[in-house]
C-alpha cells in the first residue's frame, strides 16, 4: 500500500506540552510507573476543583441543552461576559461582540484562520505558548517571534517588536499574565505596545486566561481597556480561573475599532456558523462564574495554595546551584534558567527526558515554547505542597549528579 502522509502544513507545527517526552511519560505510566505530570496546567488532576456552584448550574440546565444555540453562544452567558468586562473599564461592548467557544483554544484558530493569508505575519511573544504559533503556520501564515526579556521580569522588548514589524505583519499576540513565564505586565509595557499596534494598523490578540491569577496585589490592566484606535481580540475563559478545562468553555470579545475590521470579523461569523456552536452545556457555567464571590480569590491570596505553591517552588529552584528562576506574578507556572555551560546541556529535550526516566518528573523544555536556546524549563506549580517539595526534592538531586554526555 501507498505511504500515506500527514498534510506539509504540519511541517512547522509543534505541540511540545504533549510531544514526544510525554509519550515517553504515557509509556512509563502505561507500564505501571507513577509519574508527577507537570507538563499542563491542568488544576483537577491536583485536587483544584471546580467551585460546587458551577457545577450545579450545569447539571441544572443539561435538559434545556440538547439543541444547537446561536453560533455565538446562548444569550445569558454572552450578557455576562459583557457585564464582566465593563468592570474592568471596557466600554461599548454588546452581545454581539462576544464568541464562545470550545475552549479559548478554538477561538486562537479562528483567530489566525481569518486573519492570514500565505506570507502574513503575526508577532507571537517568546517565549510563547505553541498552540498561537501552530495555529498562526497552520493558517498559512508565518509566526514572527519578539522577544521577552528573562533580565526584565521577562517583559515584552519593545525594540525588538518595532524592529520585525514590516509590511506583511498582520497582528501581535500579548499573553498577559504570562505563559509560560508567569509575568504580569505593567502599564507602561502595554500602552508602548498599543501604540505600536495603533501606528502600524495591527489587530491586538490578547490573551487573558490567567487574569484572576495574580499573586501579591499586583495589577492586571485589560489591554482593550487602552485602546479604541485598533481591533483588540481578548481571549479569556474558565479553564484555569474555575478549574474546569474539560469543559472546555472559553470565549473572545472584539472591541476597539471594529468599522476598520469589518471584513475580518465576517470571516471570524463565517468559522463560527462552520461548527455550528460551541458545547451548550459548559455555557451555563459563565453566568454563576463571572458574578458574585469569585473562589480563585480565596487560592491566590496569602496563605491560599496557589500562592504558597508558587512560594514554594520560586524559593526551592534558587536554592538549586545552577538554576535560576524569576519570580512569576501570576498564572501557574515558573521558567527556570540553567547554567548549561556547568551540566554541558546542549539539548533540552534530552535532559526533559533523562529528568523523566531518572527521577519520574514530566516538565516541557524550554524550546517547546519557541525558546531558542536549550537552557529554560517550564514547571507547573499545581501539586499540593508536599508532593511539591517532593518534586523539587527530585530535580535537585538530580541536577546534583546530571552531565550531559
Amino acid at each position: 500500500m501507498k505511504t500515506i502522509k500527514k498534510s506539509q502544513k504540519l511541517d512547522n507545527v509543534c505541540y511540545d506540552i504533549r510531544g514526544p517526552v510525554v509519550e515517553e511519560a504515557n509509556r512509563m505510566t502505561a507500564e505501571g510507573i507513577d509519574i508527577i505530570m507537570l507538563n499542563t496546567g491542568n488544576p483537577p488532576t491536583f485536587q483544584l476543583n471546580a467551585p460546587d456552584e458551577v457545577i450545579r448550574d450545569i447539571r441544572y440546565n443539561l435538559r434545556t441543552s440538547e439543541a444547537y444555540c446561536h453560533s455565538k453562544g446562548i444569550f445569558p452567558a454572552r450578557k455576562a461576559i459583557v457585564q464582566y468586562y465593563q468592570t474592568r473599564g471596557i466600554m461599548h461592548l454588546s452581545e454581539e461582540d462576544v464568541y464562545i467557544g470550545n475552549g479559548s483554544s478554538e477561538l486562537v484558530s479562528f483567530c489566525c484562520q481569518a486573519l492570514l493569508d500565505d506570507g502574513d505575519e503575526l508577532l507571537i511573544p517568546m517565549p510563547d505558548y505553541p498552540l498561537w504559533t501552530a495555529s498562526a503556520s497552520l493558517a498559512g501564515g508565518k509566526p514572527v517571534h519578539y522577544l521577552c526579556d528573562e533580565a526584565s521580569n521577562w517583559y515584552p522588548d519593545l525594540d525588538d517588536i518595532r524592529s520585525k514589524v514590516n509590511a506583511n505583519t498582520k497582528g501581535i499576540v500579548v499573553i498577559n499574565p504570562n505563559n509560560p513565564t508567569g509575568a504580569v505586565y505593567p502599564r507602561e509595557i502595554l500602552e508602548g505596545i498599543v501604540k505600536i499596534a495603533v501606528e502600524n494598523d495591527l489587530v491586538i490578540f490578547a490573551d487573558e486566561i490567567y487574569d484572576q491569577i495574580i499573586y501579591d496585589e499586583m495589577a492586571h490592566i485589560p489591554m482593550a481597556s487602552l485602546t479604541e484606535d485598533t481591533l483588540v481580540v481578548t481571549l479569556n475563559g474558565l479553564s484555569k480561573s474555575h478549574r474546569i478545562p474539560g469543559f472546555r468553555v472559553g470565549w473572545m470579545v472584539l472591541s476597539g475599532n471594529r468599522e476598520a475590521a469589518r471584513d475580518y470579523i465576517e470571516g471570524i461569523n463565517i468559522l463560527a456558523t462552520m461548527r455550528l456552536c460551541a458545547n451548550v452545556p459548559a455555557q451555563h457555567a459563565i453566568q454563576t462564574s463571572l458574578g458574585g464571590y469569585q473562589s480563585i480569590d480565596d487560592l491566590v491570596r496569602p496563605g491560599g495554595r496557589l500562592y504558597e505553591q508558587r512560594n514554594i517552588v520560586y524559593k526551592r529552584l534558587n536554592e538549586i546551584p545552577g538554576i535560576s528562576c524569576v519570580k512569576p506574578d501570576g498564572a501557574l507556572y515558573c521558567f527556570p534558567k540553567i547554567d548549561t555551560a556547568r551540566f554541558n546541556i546542549t539539548d533540552d529535550v534530552r535532559f526533559a527526558l533523562d529528568f523523566l526516566k531518572r527521577e519520574r518528573v514530566l516538565i516541557v523544555q524550554g524550546t517547546g515554547f519557541n525558546w531558542t536556546e536549550p537552557d529554560h524549563f517550564r514547571v507547573v506549580f499545581l501539586p499540593a505542597p508536599i508532593e511539591l517539595n517532593e518534586t523539587m526534592d527530585r530535580l535537585q538531586r538530580f541536577m546534583g549528579s546530571y552531565i550531559q554526555d
